[in-house]
């Protein structure tokens, strides 16, 4: 990484925060070798303290991620079903639409499609509830606003059976499961479901509130751990989110980190969406050609930048966001003490200045040598370039073409077709650079777009196969650059 224009970034996002909005803040940028740099402000425990990289805050609901990753740990050892309803662990659950009820499944409830109503105010204050208490109203029954699969609805409440189906299973408690299976394993030794587990050395990051825009502020206490603790009672650092992000975006590389605790596709399988969703708050304020949810993970496709994975926390007392780009892994996450903060809105400006600033784009707008093509793509549009410059039929090509190609755009046809395009372009160059050169686009691994440069223009072929065995192409566009 550029760590000179780095720092200009990180000093000028330092400009942008407005300490009225939390008593204390802190960010980092991070690759998958960790924290590169960050910034830390305030007094995060009343006056005389400071805040540290170290210092710990309230993650709050970038704690599914961990949950939805532990669900699916079991699911892969055969011990949860996603498919399955809720009901077949966590019996008595009672889920109503149109007056009658519904079958919702875990796989439902992880990407927030289970038809359960928004309830963030509601949750926030529910973390401490007795599981008893849960349970009993999910007994008398929990009105849906729409048939489960229906469309995204962001549930705390749905999300914390899938912690009631953990234990089902396991015979332990959720915070148990998710310690012993990934906070331990992974060294995120200041990653916590309560205050109480740290050290008295550790720094705490006390929570605050205000209702007078920050003209006075007001401590607010934590709240308390129970039976919705699973999707949002966690505490952590922003060395330890730079560490678990590592290990989840390490899964599109070709050394993911620690592949014996969790399988790669899995991880992946987190970070892809499920739940297709409006794009609304930050989201709306960049080009995206798609947003929603994953398991435990909100999913964008941003125009610019690619694919973004990032989850935000908001608690009383605390905001947080983490976000990362999954195919370098270089990621931000802030914490602030104040819900006035938005944690989100600081933390994606500061991502999309880094991306910039390191020349991150878009696969699709990417220099198409640094995507991946199958062999077989490189191998047929080499044979095709071939026989297009010295202009050999290209029907006379062995093993290049699926059966359809040819009856959808018969040779006389296509014949015709390249020779108008000549016309316009005039013959082809004898001299050409090699192929790899003249690549234009890779949409994916089996499309490739290149140039064939000639006296007046040049040539632009795209190809297409099909994903057999023995991958063929299926079709093959010859046209005028100024034409296609």
């Amino acid at each position: 990484m550029s760590f000179e224009s780095l720092e200009t970034v990180l000093d000028t996002a330092q400009e942008r925060f407005d300490p009225a909005t939390a008593p204390a803040m802190v960010t980092a940028v991070f690759t998958r070798d960790g924290v590169v740099r960050y910034r830390a402000t305030g007094a995060p425990a009343g006056p005389g303290t400071v805040t540290e990289r170290a210092t710990v805050f309230r993650i709050a609901s970038m704690t599914k991620s961990f949950l939805a990753a532990t669900a699916l740990l079991l699911r892969d050892e055969g011990l949860l079903d996603f498919a399955a309803p809720i009901t077949q662990y966590v019996p008595g659950l009672r889920f109503m639409y149109g007056g009658d009820e519904q079958r919702v499944t875990i796989a439902q409830l992880l990407s927030n499609q289970s038809g359960l109503a928004e309830d963030n105010a509601w949750g926030d204050r529910r973390l401490g509830d007795r599981r008893e208490s849960i349970q009993a109203l999910a007994e008398e029954g929990l009105r849906l606003t729409a048939e489960p699969g229906e469309l995204y609805q962001y549930s705390n409440l749905g999300m914390s059976f899938v912690g009631r189906a953990i234990e089902a299973v396991t015979g332990s408690s959720v915070e148990t499961v998710i310690r012993e299976r990934l906070i331990d394993p992974l060294g995120l030794s200041r990653t916590r479901f309560s205050a109480d587990e740290y050290p008295a050395d550790v720094p705490l990051a006390w929570g605050f509130r205000t209702f007078d825009e920050s003209k006075t502020l007001s401590e607010e206490p934590y709240v308390g751990n129970g039976a919705l603790a699973c999707i949002g009672g966690l505490f952590s650092t922003v060395d330890d989110i730079a560490s678990w992000v590592a290990f989840l975006s390490s899964a599109y590389t070709d050394a993911p980190i620690r592949p014996d605790l969790m399988a790669p596709a899995t991880r992946r399988e987190m970070q892809r969406i499920h739940t297709a969703a409006a794009p609304g708050g930050n989201q709306e304020s960049r080009e995206l050609d798609a947003f929603g949810y994953g398991y435990g993970l909100d999913v964008e496709h941003d125009r610019a930048f690619g694919r973004i994975v990032q989850h935000s926390g908001g608690l009383p007392g605390f905001s947080s966001h983490m976000r990362w780009h999954s195919a370098s892994g270089i990621g931000v996450v802030a914490f602030g003490n104040c819900d006035m903060f938005r944690a989100e809105v600081f933390a994606a400006q500061l991502h999309s200045d880094v991306l910039a600033a390191e020349n991150i784009v878009s696969p699709s707008s990417q220099s198409p040598r640094s995507a991946e093509s199958w062999p077989e793509t490189l191998v047929a549009a080499q044979r095709l370039d071939e026989a297009l410059r010295s202009g050999t039929p290209l029907e006379t090509l062995d093993g290049v073409f699926a059966v359809n190609a040819m009856q959808d755009v018969p040779p006389a046809v296509r014949q015709r077709r390249l020779d108008q395009a000549l016309e316009e372009t005039g013959p082809v160059k004898s001299a050409q650079a090699p192929l790899e050169q003249r690549i234009v686009a890779q949409v994916g691994p089996a499309e490739l777009r290149w140039r064939i440069e000639c006296e007046r223009g040049a040539l632009l072929c795209d190809a297409r196969l099909v994903g057999l065995s023995t991958p063929l192409v299926q079709t093959l566009i010859v046209a005028a650059a100024d034409q296609h």
